[in-house]
């Protein structure tokens, strides 16, 4: 649920929460969609990291396996068109009571709900970028194209329980070409009742072949009070002060609030706020503590973050720069640092803080150097 991996697994995995919210109106919509004969074969469901995409994917996928087994009195849907979506034939549905409700909720209580967080339903397949070692700590890259070669057999089975087979891949937009070209040939010719839950992040990576033989969905970023809430629920020892930073830095996303909560973000955020708060004089002694705890091999992560935290700053103040008159709140941080340098000279910033750090990522540079040299750029870049 964050911008790289949440490996740290704080939060339930997607296929054993039972806790959704911000998302109601999507729920009723896929609901409607199942109980009126409009079930497309293949969802697509777009948006930031880290609002509950997974979650929303997973939470479908067991509203349909508990509802939707067939029966000799059920009709088939039947697909218009090409086969994938769109004007769907209008068919009764036998399950036209369970859609007055609470949304897809399921019980955690409830049979398929179990079997599904335990990766024991026959009817269920996820998929998702495999771990680089035994030890489940952080993951490839990319999404095996094995693994994606799977789905087919599976959809292709008869289901175990009478009822439809679903699939999910999480995230979609983290295939390479081939897994790509894998997914393409199974959404061509989707077998009957199959269903694929796509997720991706950032959908315009994805083929165009693919986009267009999905049911797009746009999932939008969570409310400040639904983060609020959901800090409420999963860090409850977050004092209401880190709360609003937090509400603030996690720009509709709980999996990027729960990252910086957990993981020494905040403390981060504090060091680098402090050391920007007094450009363009330079504190070195600050500077070089923070670069210290960087760069030791246990704070791998805390360097993710912290390169994060820089970027997002940056874009902040790039558009404060180039937004004269903006009704938006916007930081004082933000506010002073856009005064002090022309919006050129701030562009010049971005554009070479991301190759360091892109730099510090592929040809792994010392990552205490890269600090320091983000911030001599900046001191430079605001000093008149």
């Amino acid at each position: 649920m964050s911008r790289h991996d949440r490996d740290d697994q704080r939060v339930l995995e997607a296929r054993g929460n039972d806790f959704l919210i911000g998302h109601e109106a999507i729920e009723s919509e896929l609901k409607a969609a199942f109980h009126g004969g409009k079930l497309a074969h293949g969802w697509l469901f777009t948006g930031p990291r880290g609002i509950g995409k997974a979650t929303l994917a997973f939470r479908f996928a067991r509203y349909i396996l508990k509802h939707s087994q067939a029966s000799d009195a059920e009709s088939e849907i039947i697909t218009a068109g090409d086969g994938l979506f769109g004007d769907m034939a209008q068919t009764s549905s036998p399950n036209e009571d369970a859609a007055v409700g609470e949304g897809l909720y399921v019980a955690a209580d409830d049979r398929v709900f179990k079997r599904i967080a335990a990766n024991g339903h026959a009817d269920l397949m996820s998929i998702e970028r495999p771990w680089k070692d035994d030890k489940q700590i952080q993951r490839k890259t990319t999404i095996a194209v094995a693994d994606v070669y799977k789905i087919a057999p599976f959809m292709h089975l008869t289901s175990a329980e009478g009822g439809w087979r679903v699939a999910i891949i999480d995230a979609v937009d983290e295939m390479n070409t081939a897994s790509a070209n894998a997914l393409l040939r199974i959404l061509e010719e989707p077998p009957p009742r199959s269903l694929l839950l796509l997720v991706a992040h950032n959908p315009g990576r994805l083929l165009a072949t693919i986009r267009s033989r999905c049911r797009k969905l746009p999932v939008n970023a969570l409310q400040d009070s639904d983060i609020s809430t959901l800090l409420d629920r999963y860090a409850p020892d977050v004092s209401a002060d880190q709360k609003t930073v937090l509400c603030d830095l996690a720009q509709g996303s709980i999996g990027r609030a729960l990252d910086l909560a957990g993981s020494g973000g905040l403390e981060v955020y504090e060091e680098l706020h402090q050391l920007m708060n007094e450009l363009p004089r330079l504190d070195v002694v600050k500077l070089h503590k923070l670069g210290d705890k960087l760069v030791r091999k246990d704070n791998e992560a805390v360097f993710r973050i912290a390169c994060d935290l820089l970027q997002f700053t940056l874009s902040r103040v790039i558009k404060r720069s180039a937004a004269e008159n903006t009704t938006q709140h916007v930081p004082d941080l933000i506010t002073r640092l856009a005064g002090l340098a022309t919006l050129d000279r701030w562009l010049a910033v971005w554009d070479n803080t991301n190759e360091l750090i892109t730099r510090c990522e592929t040809a792994n540079l010392d990552r205490k150097q890269v600090t320091l040299n983000i911030f001599q750029a900046l001191a430079k870049a605001v000093t008149p």
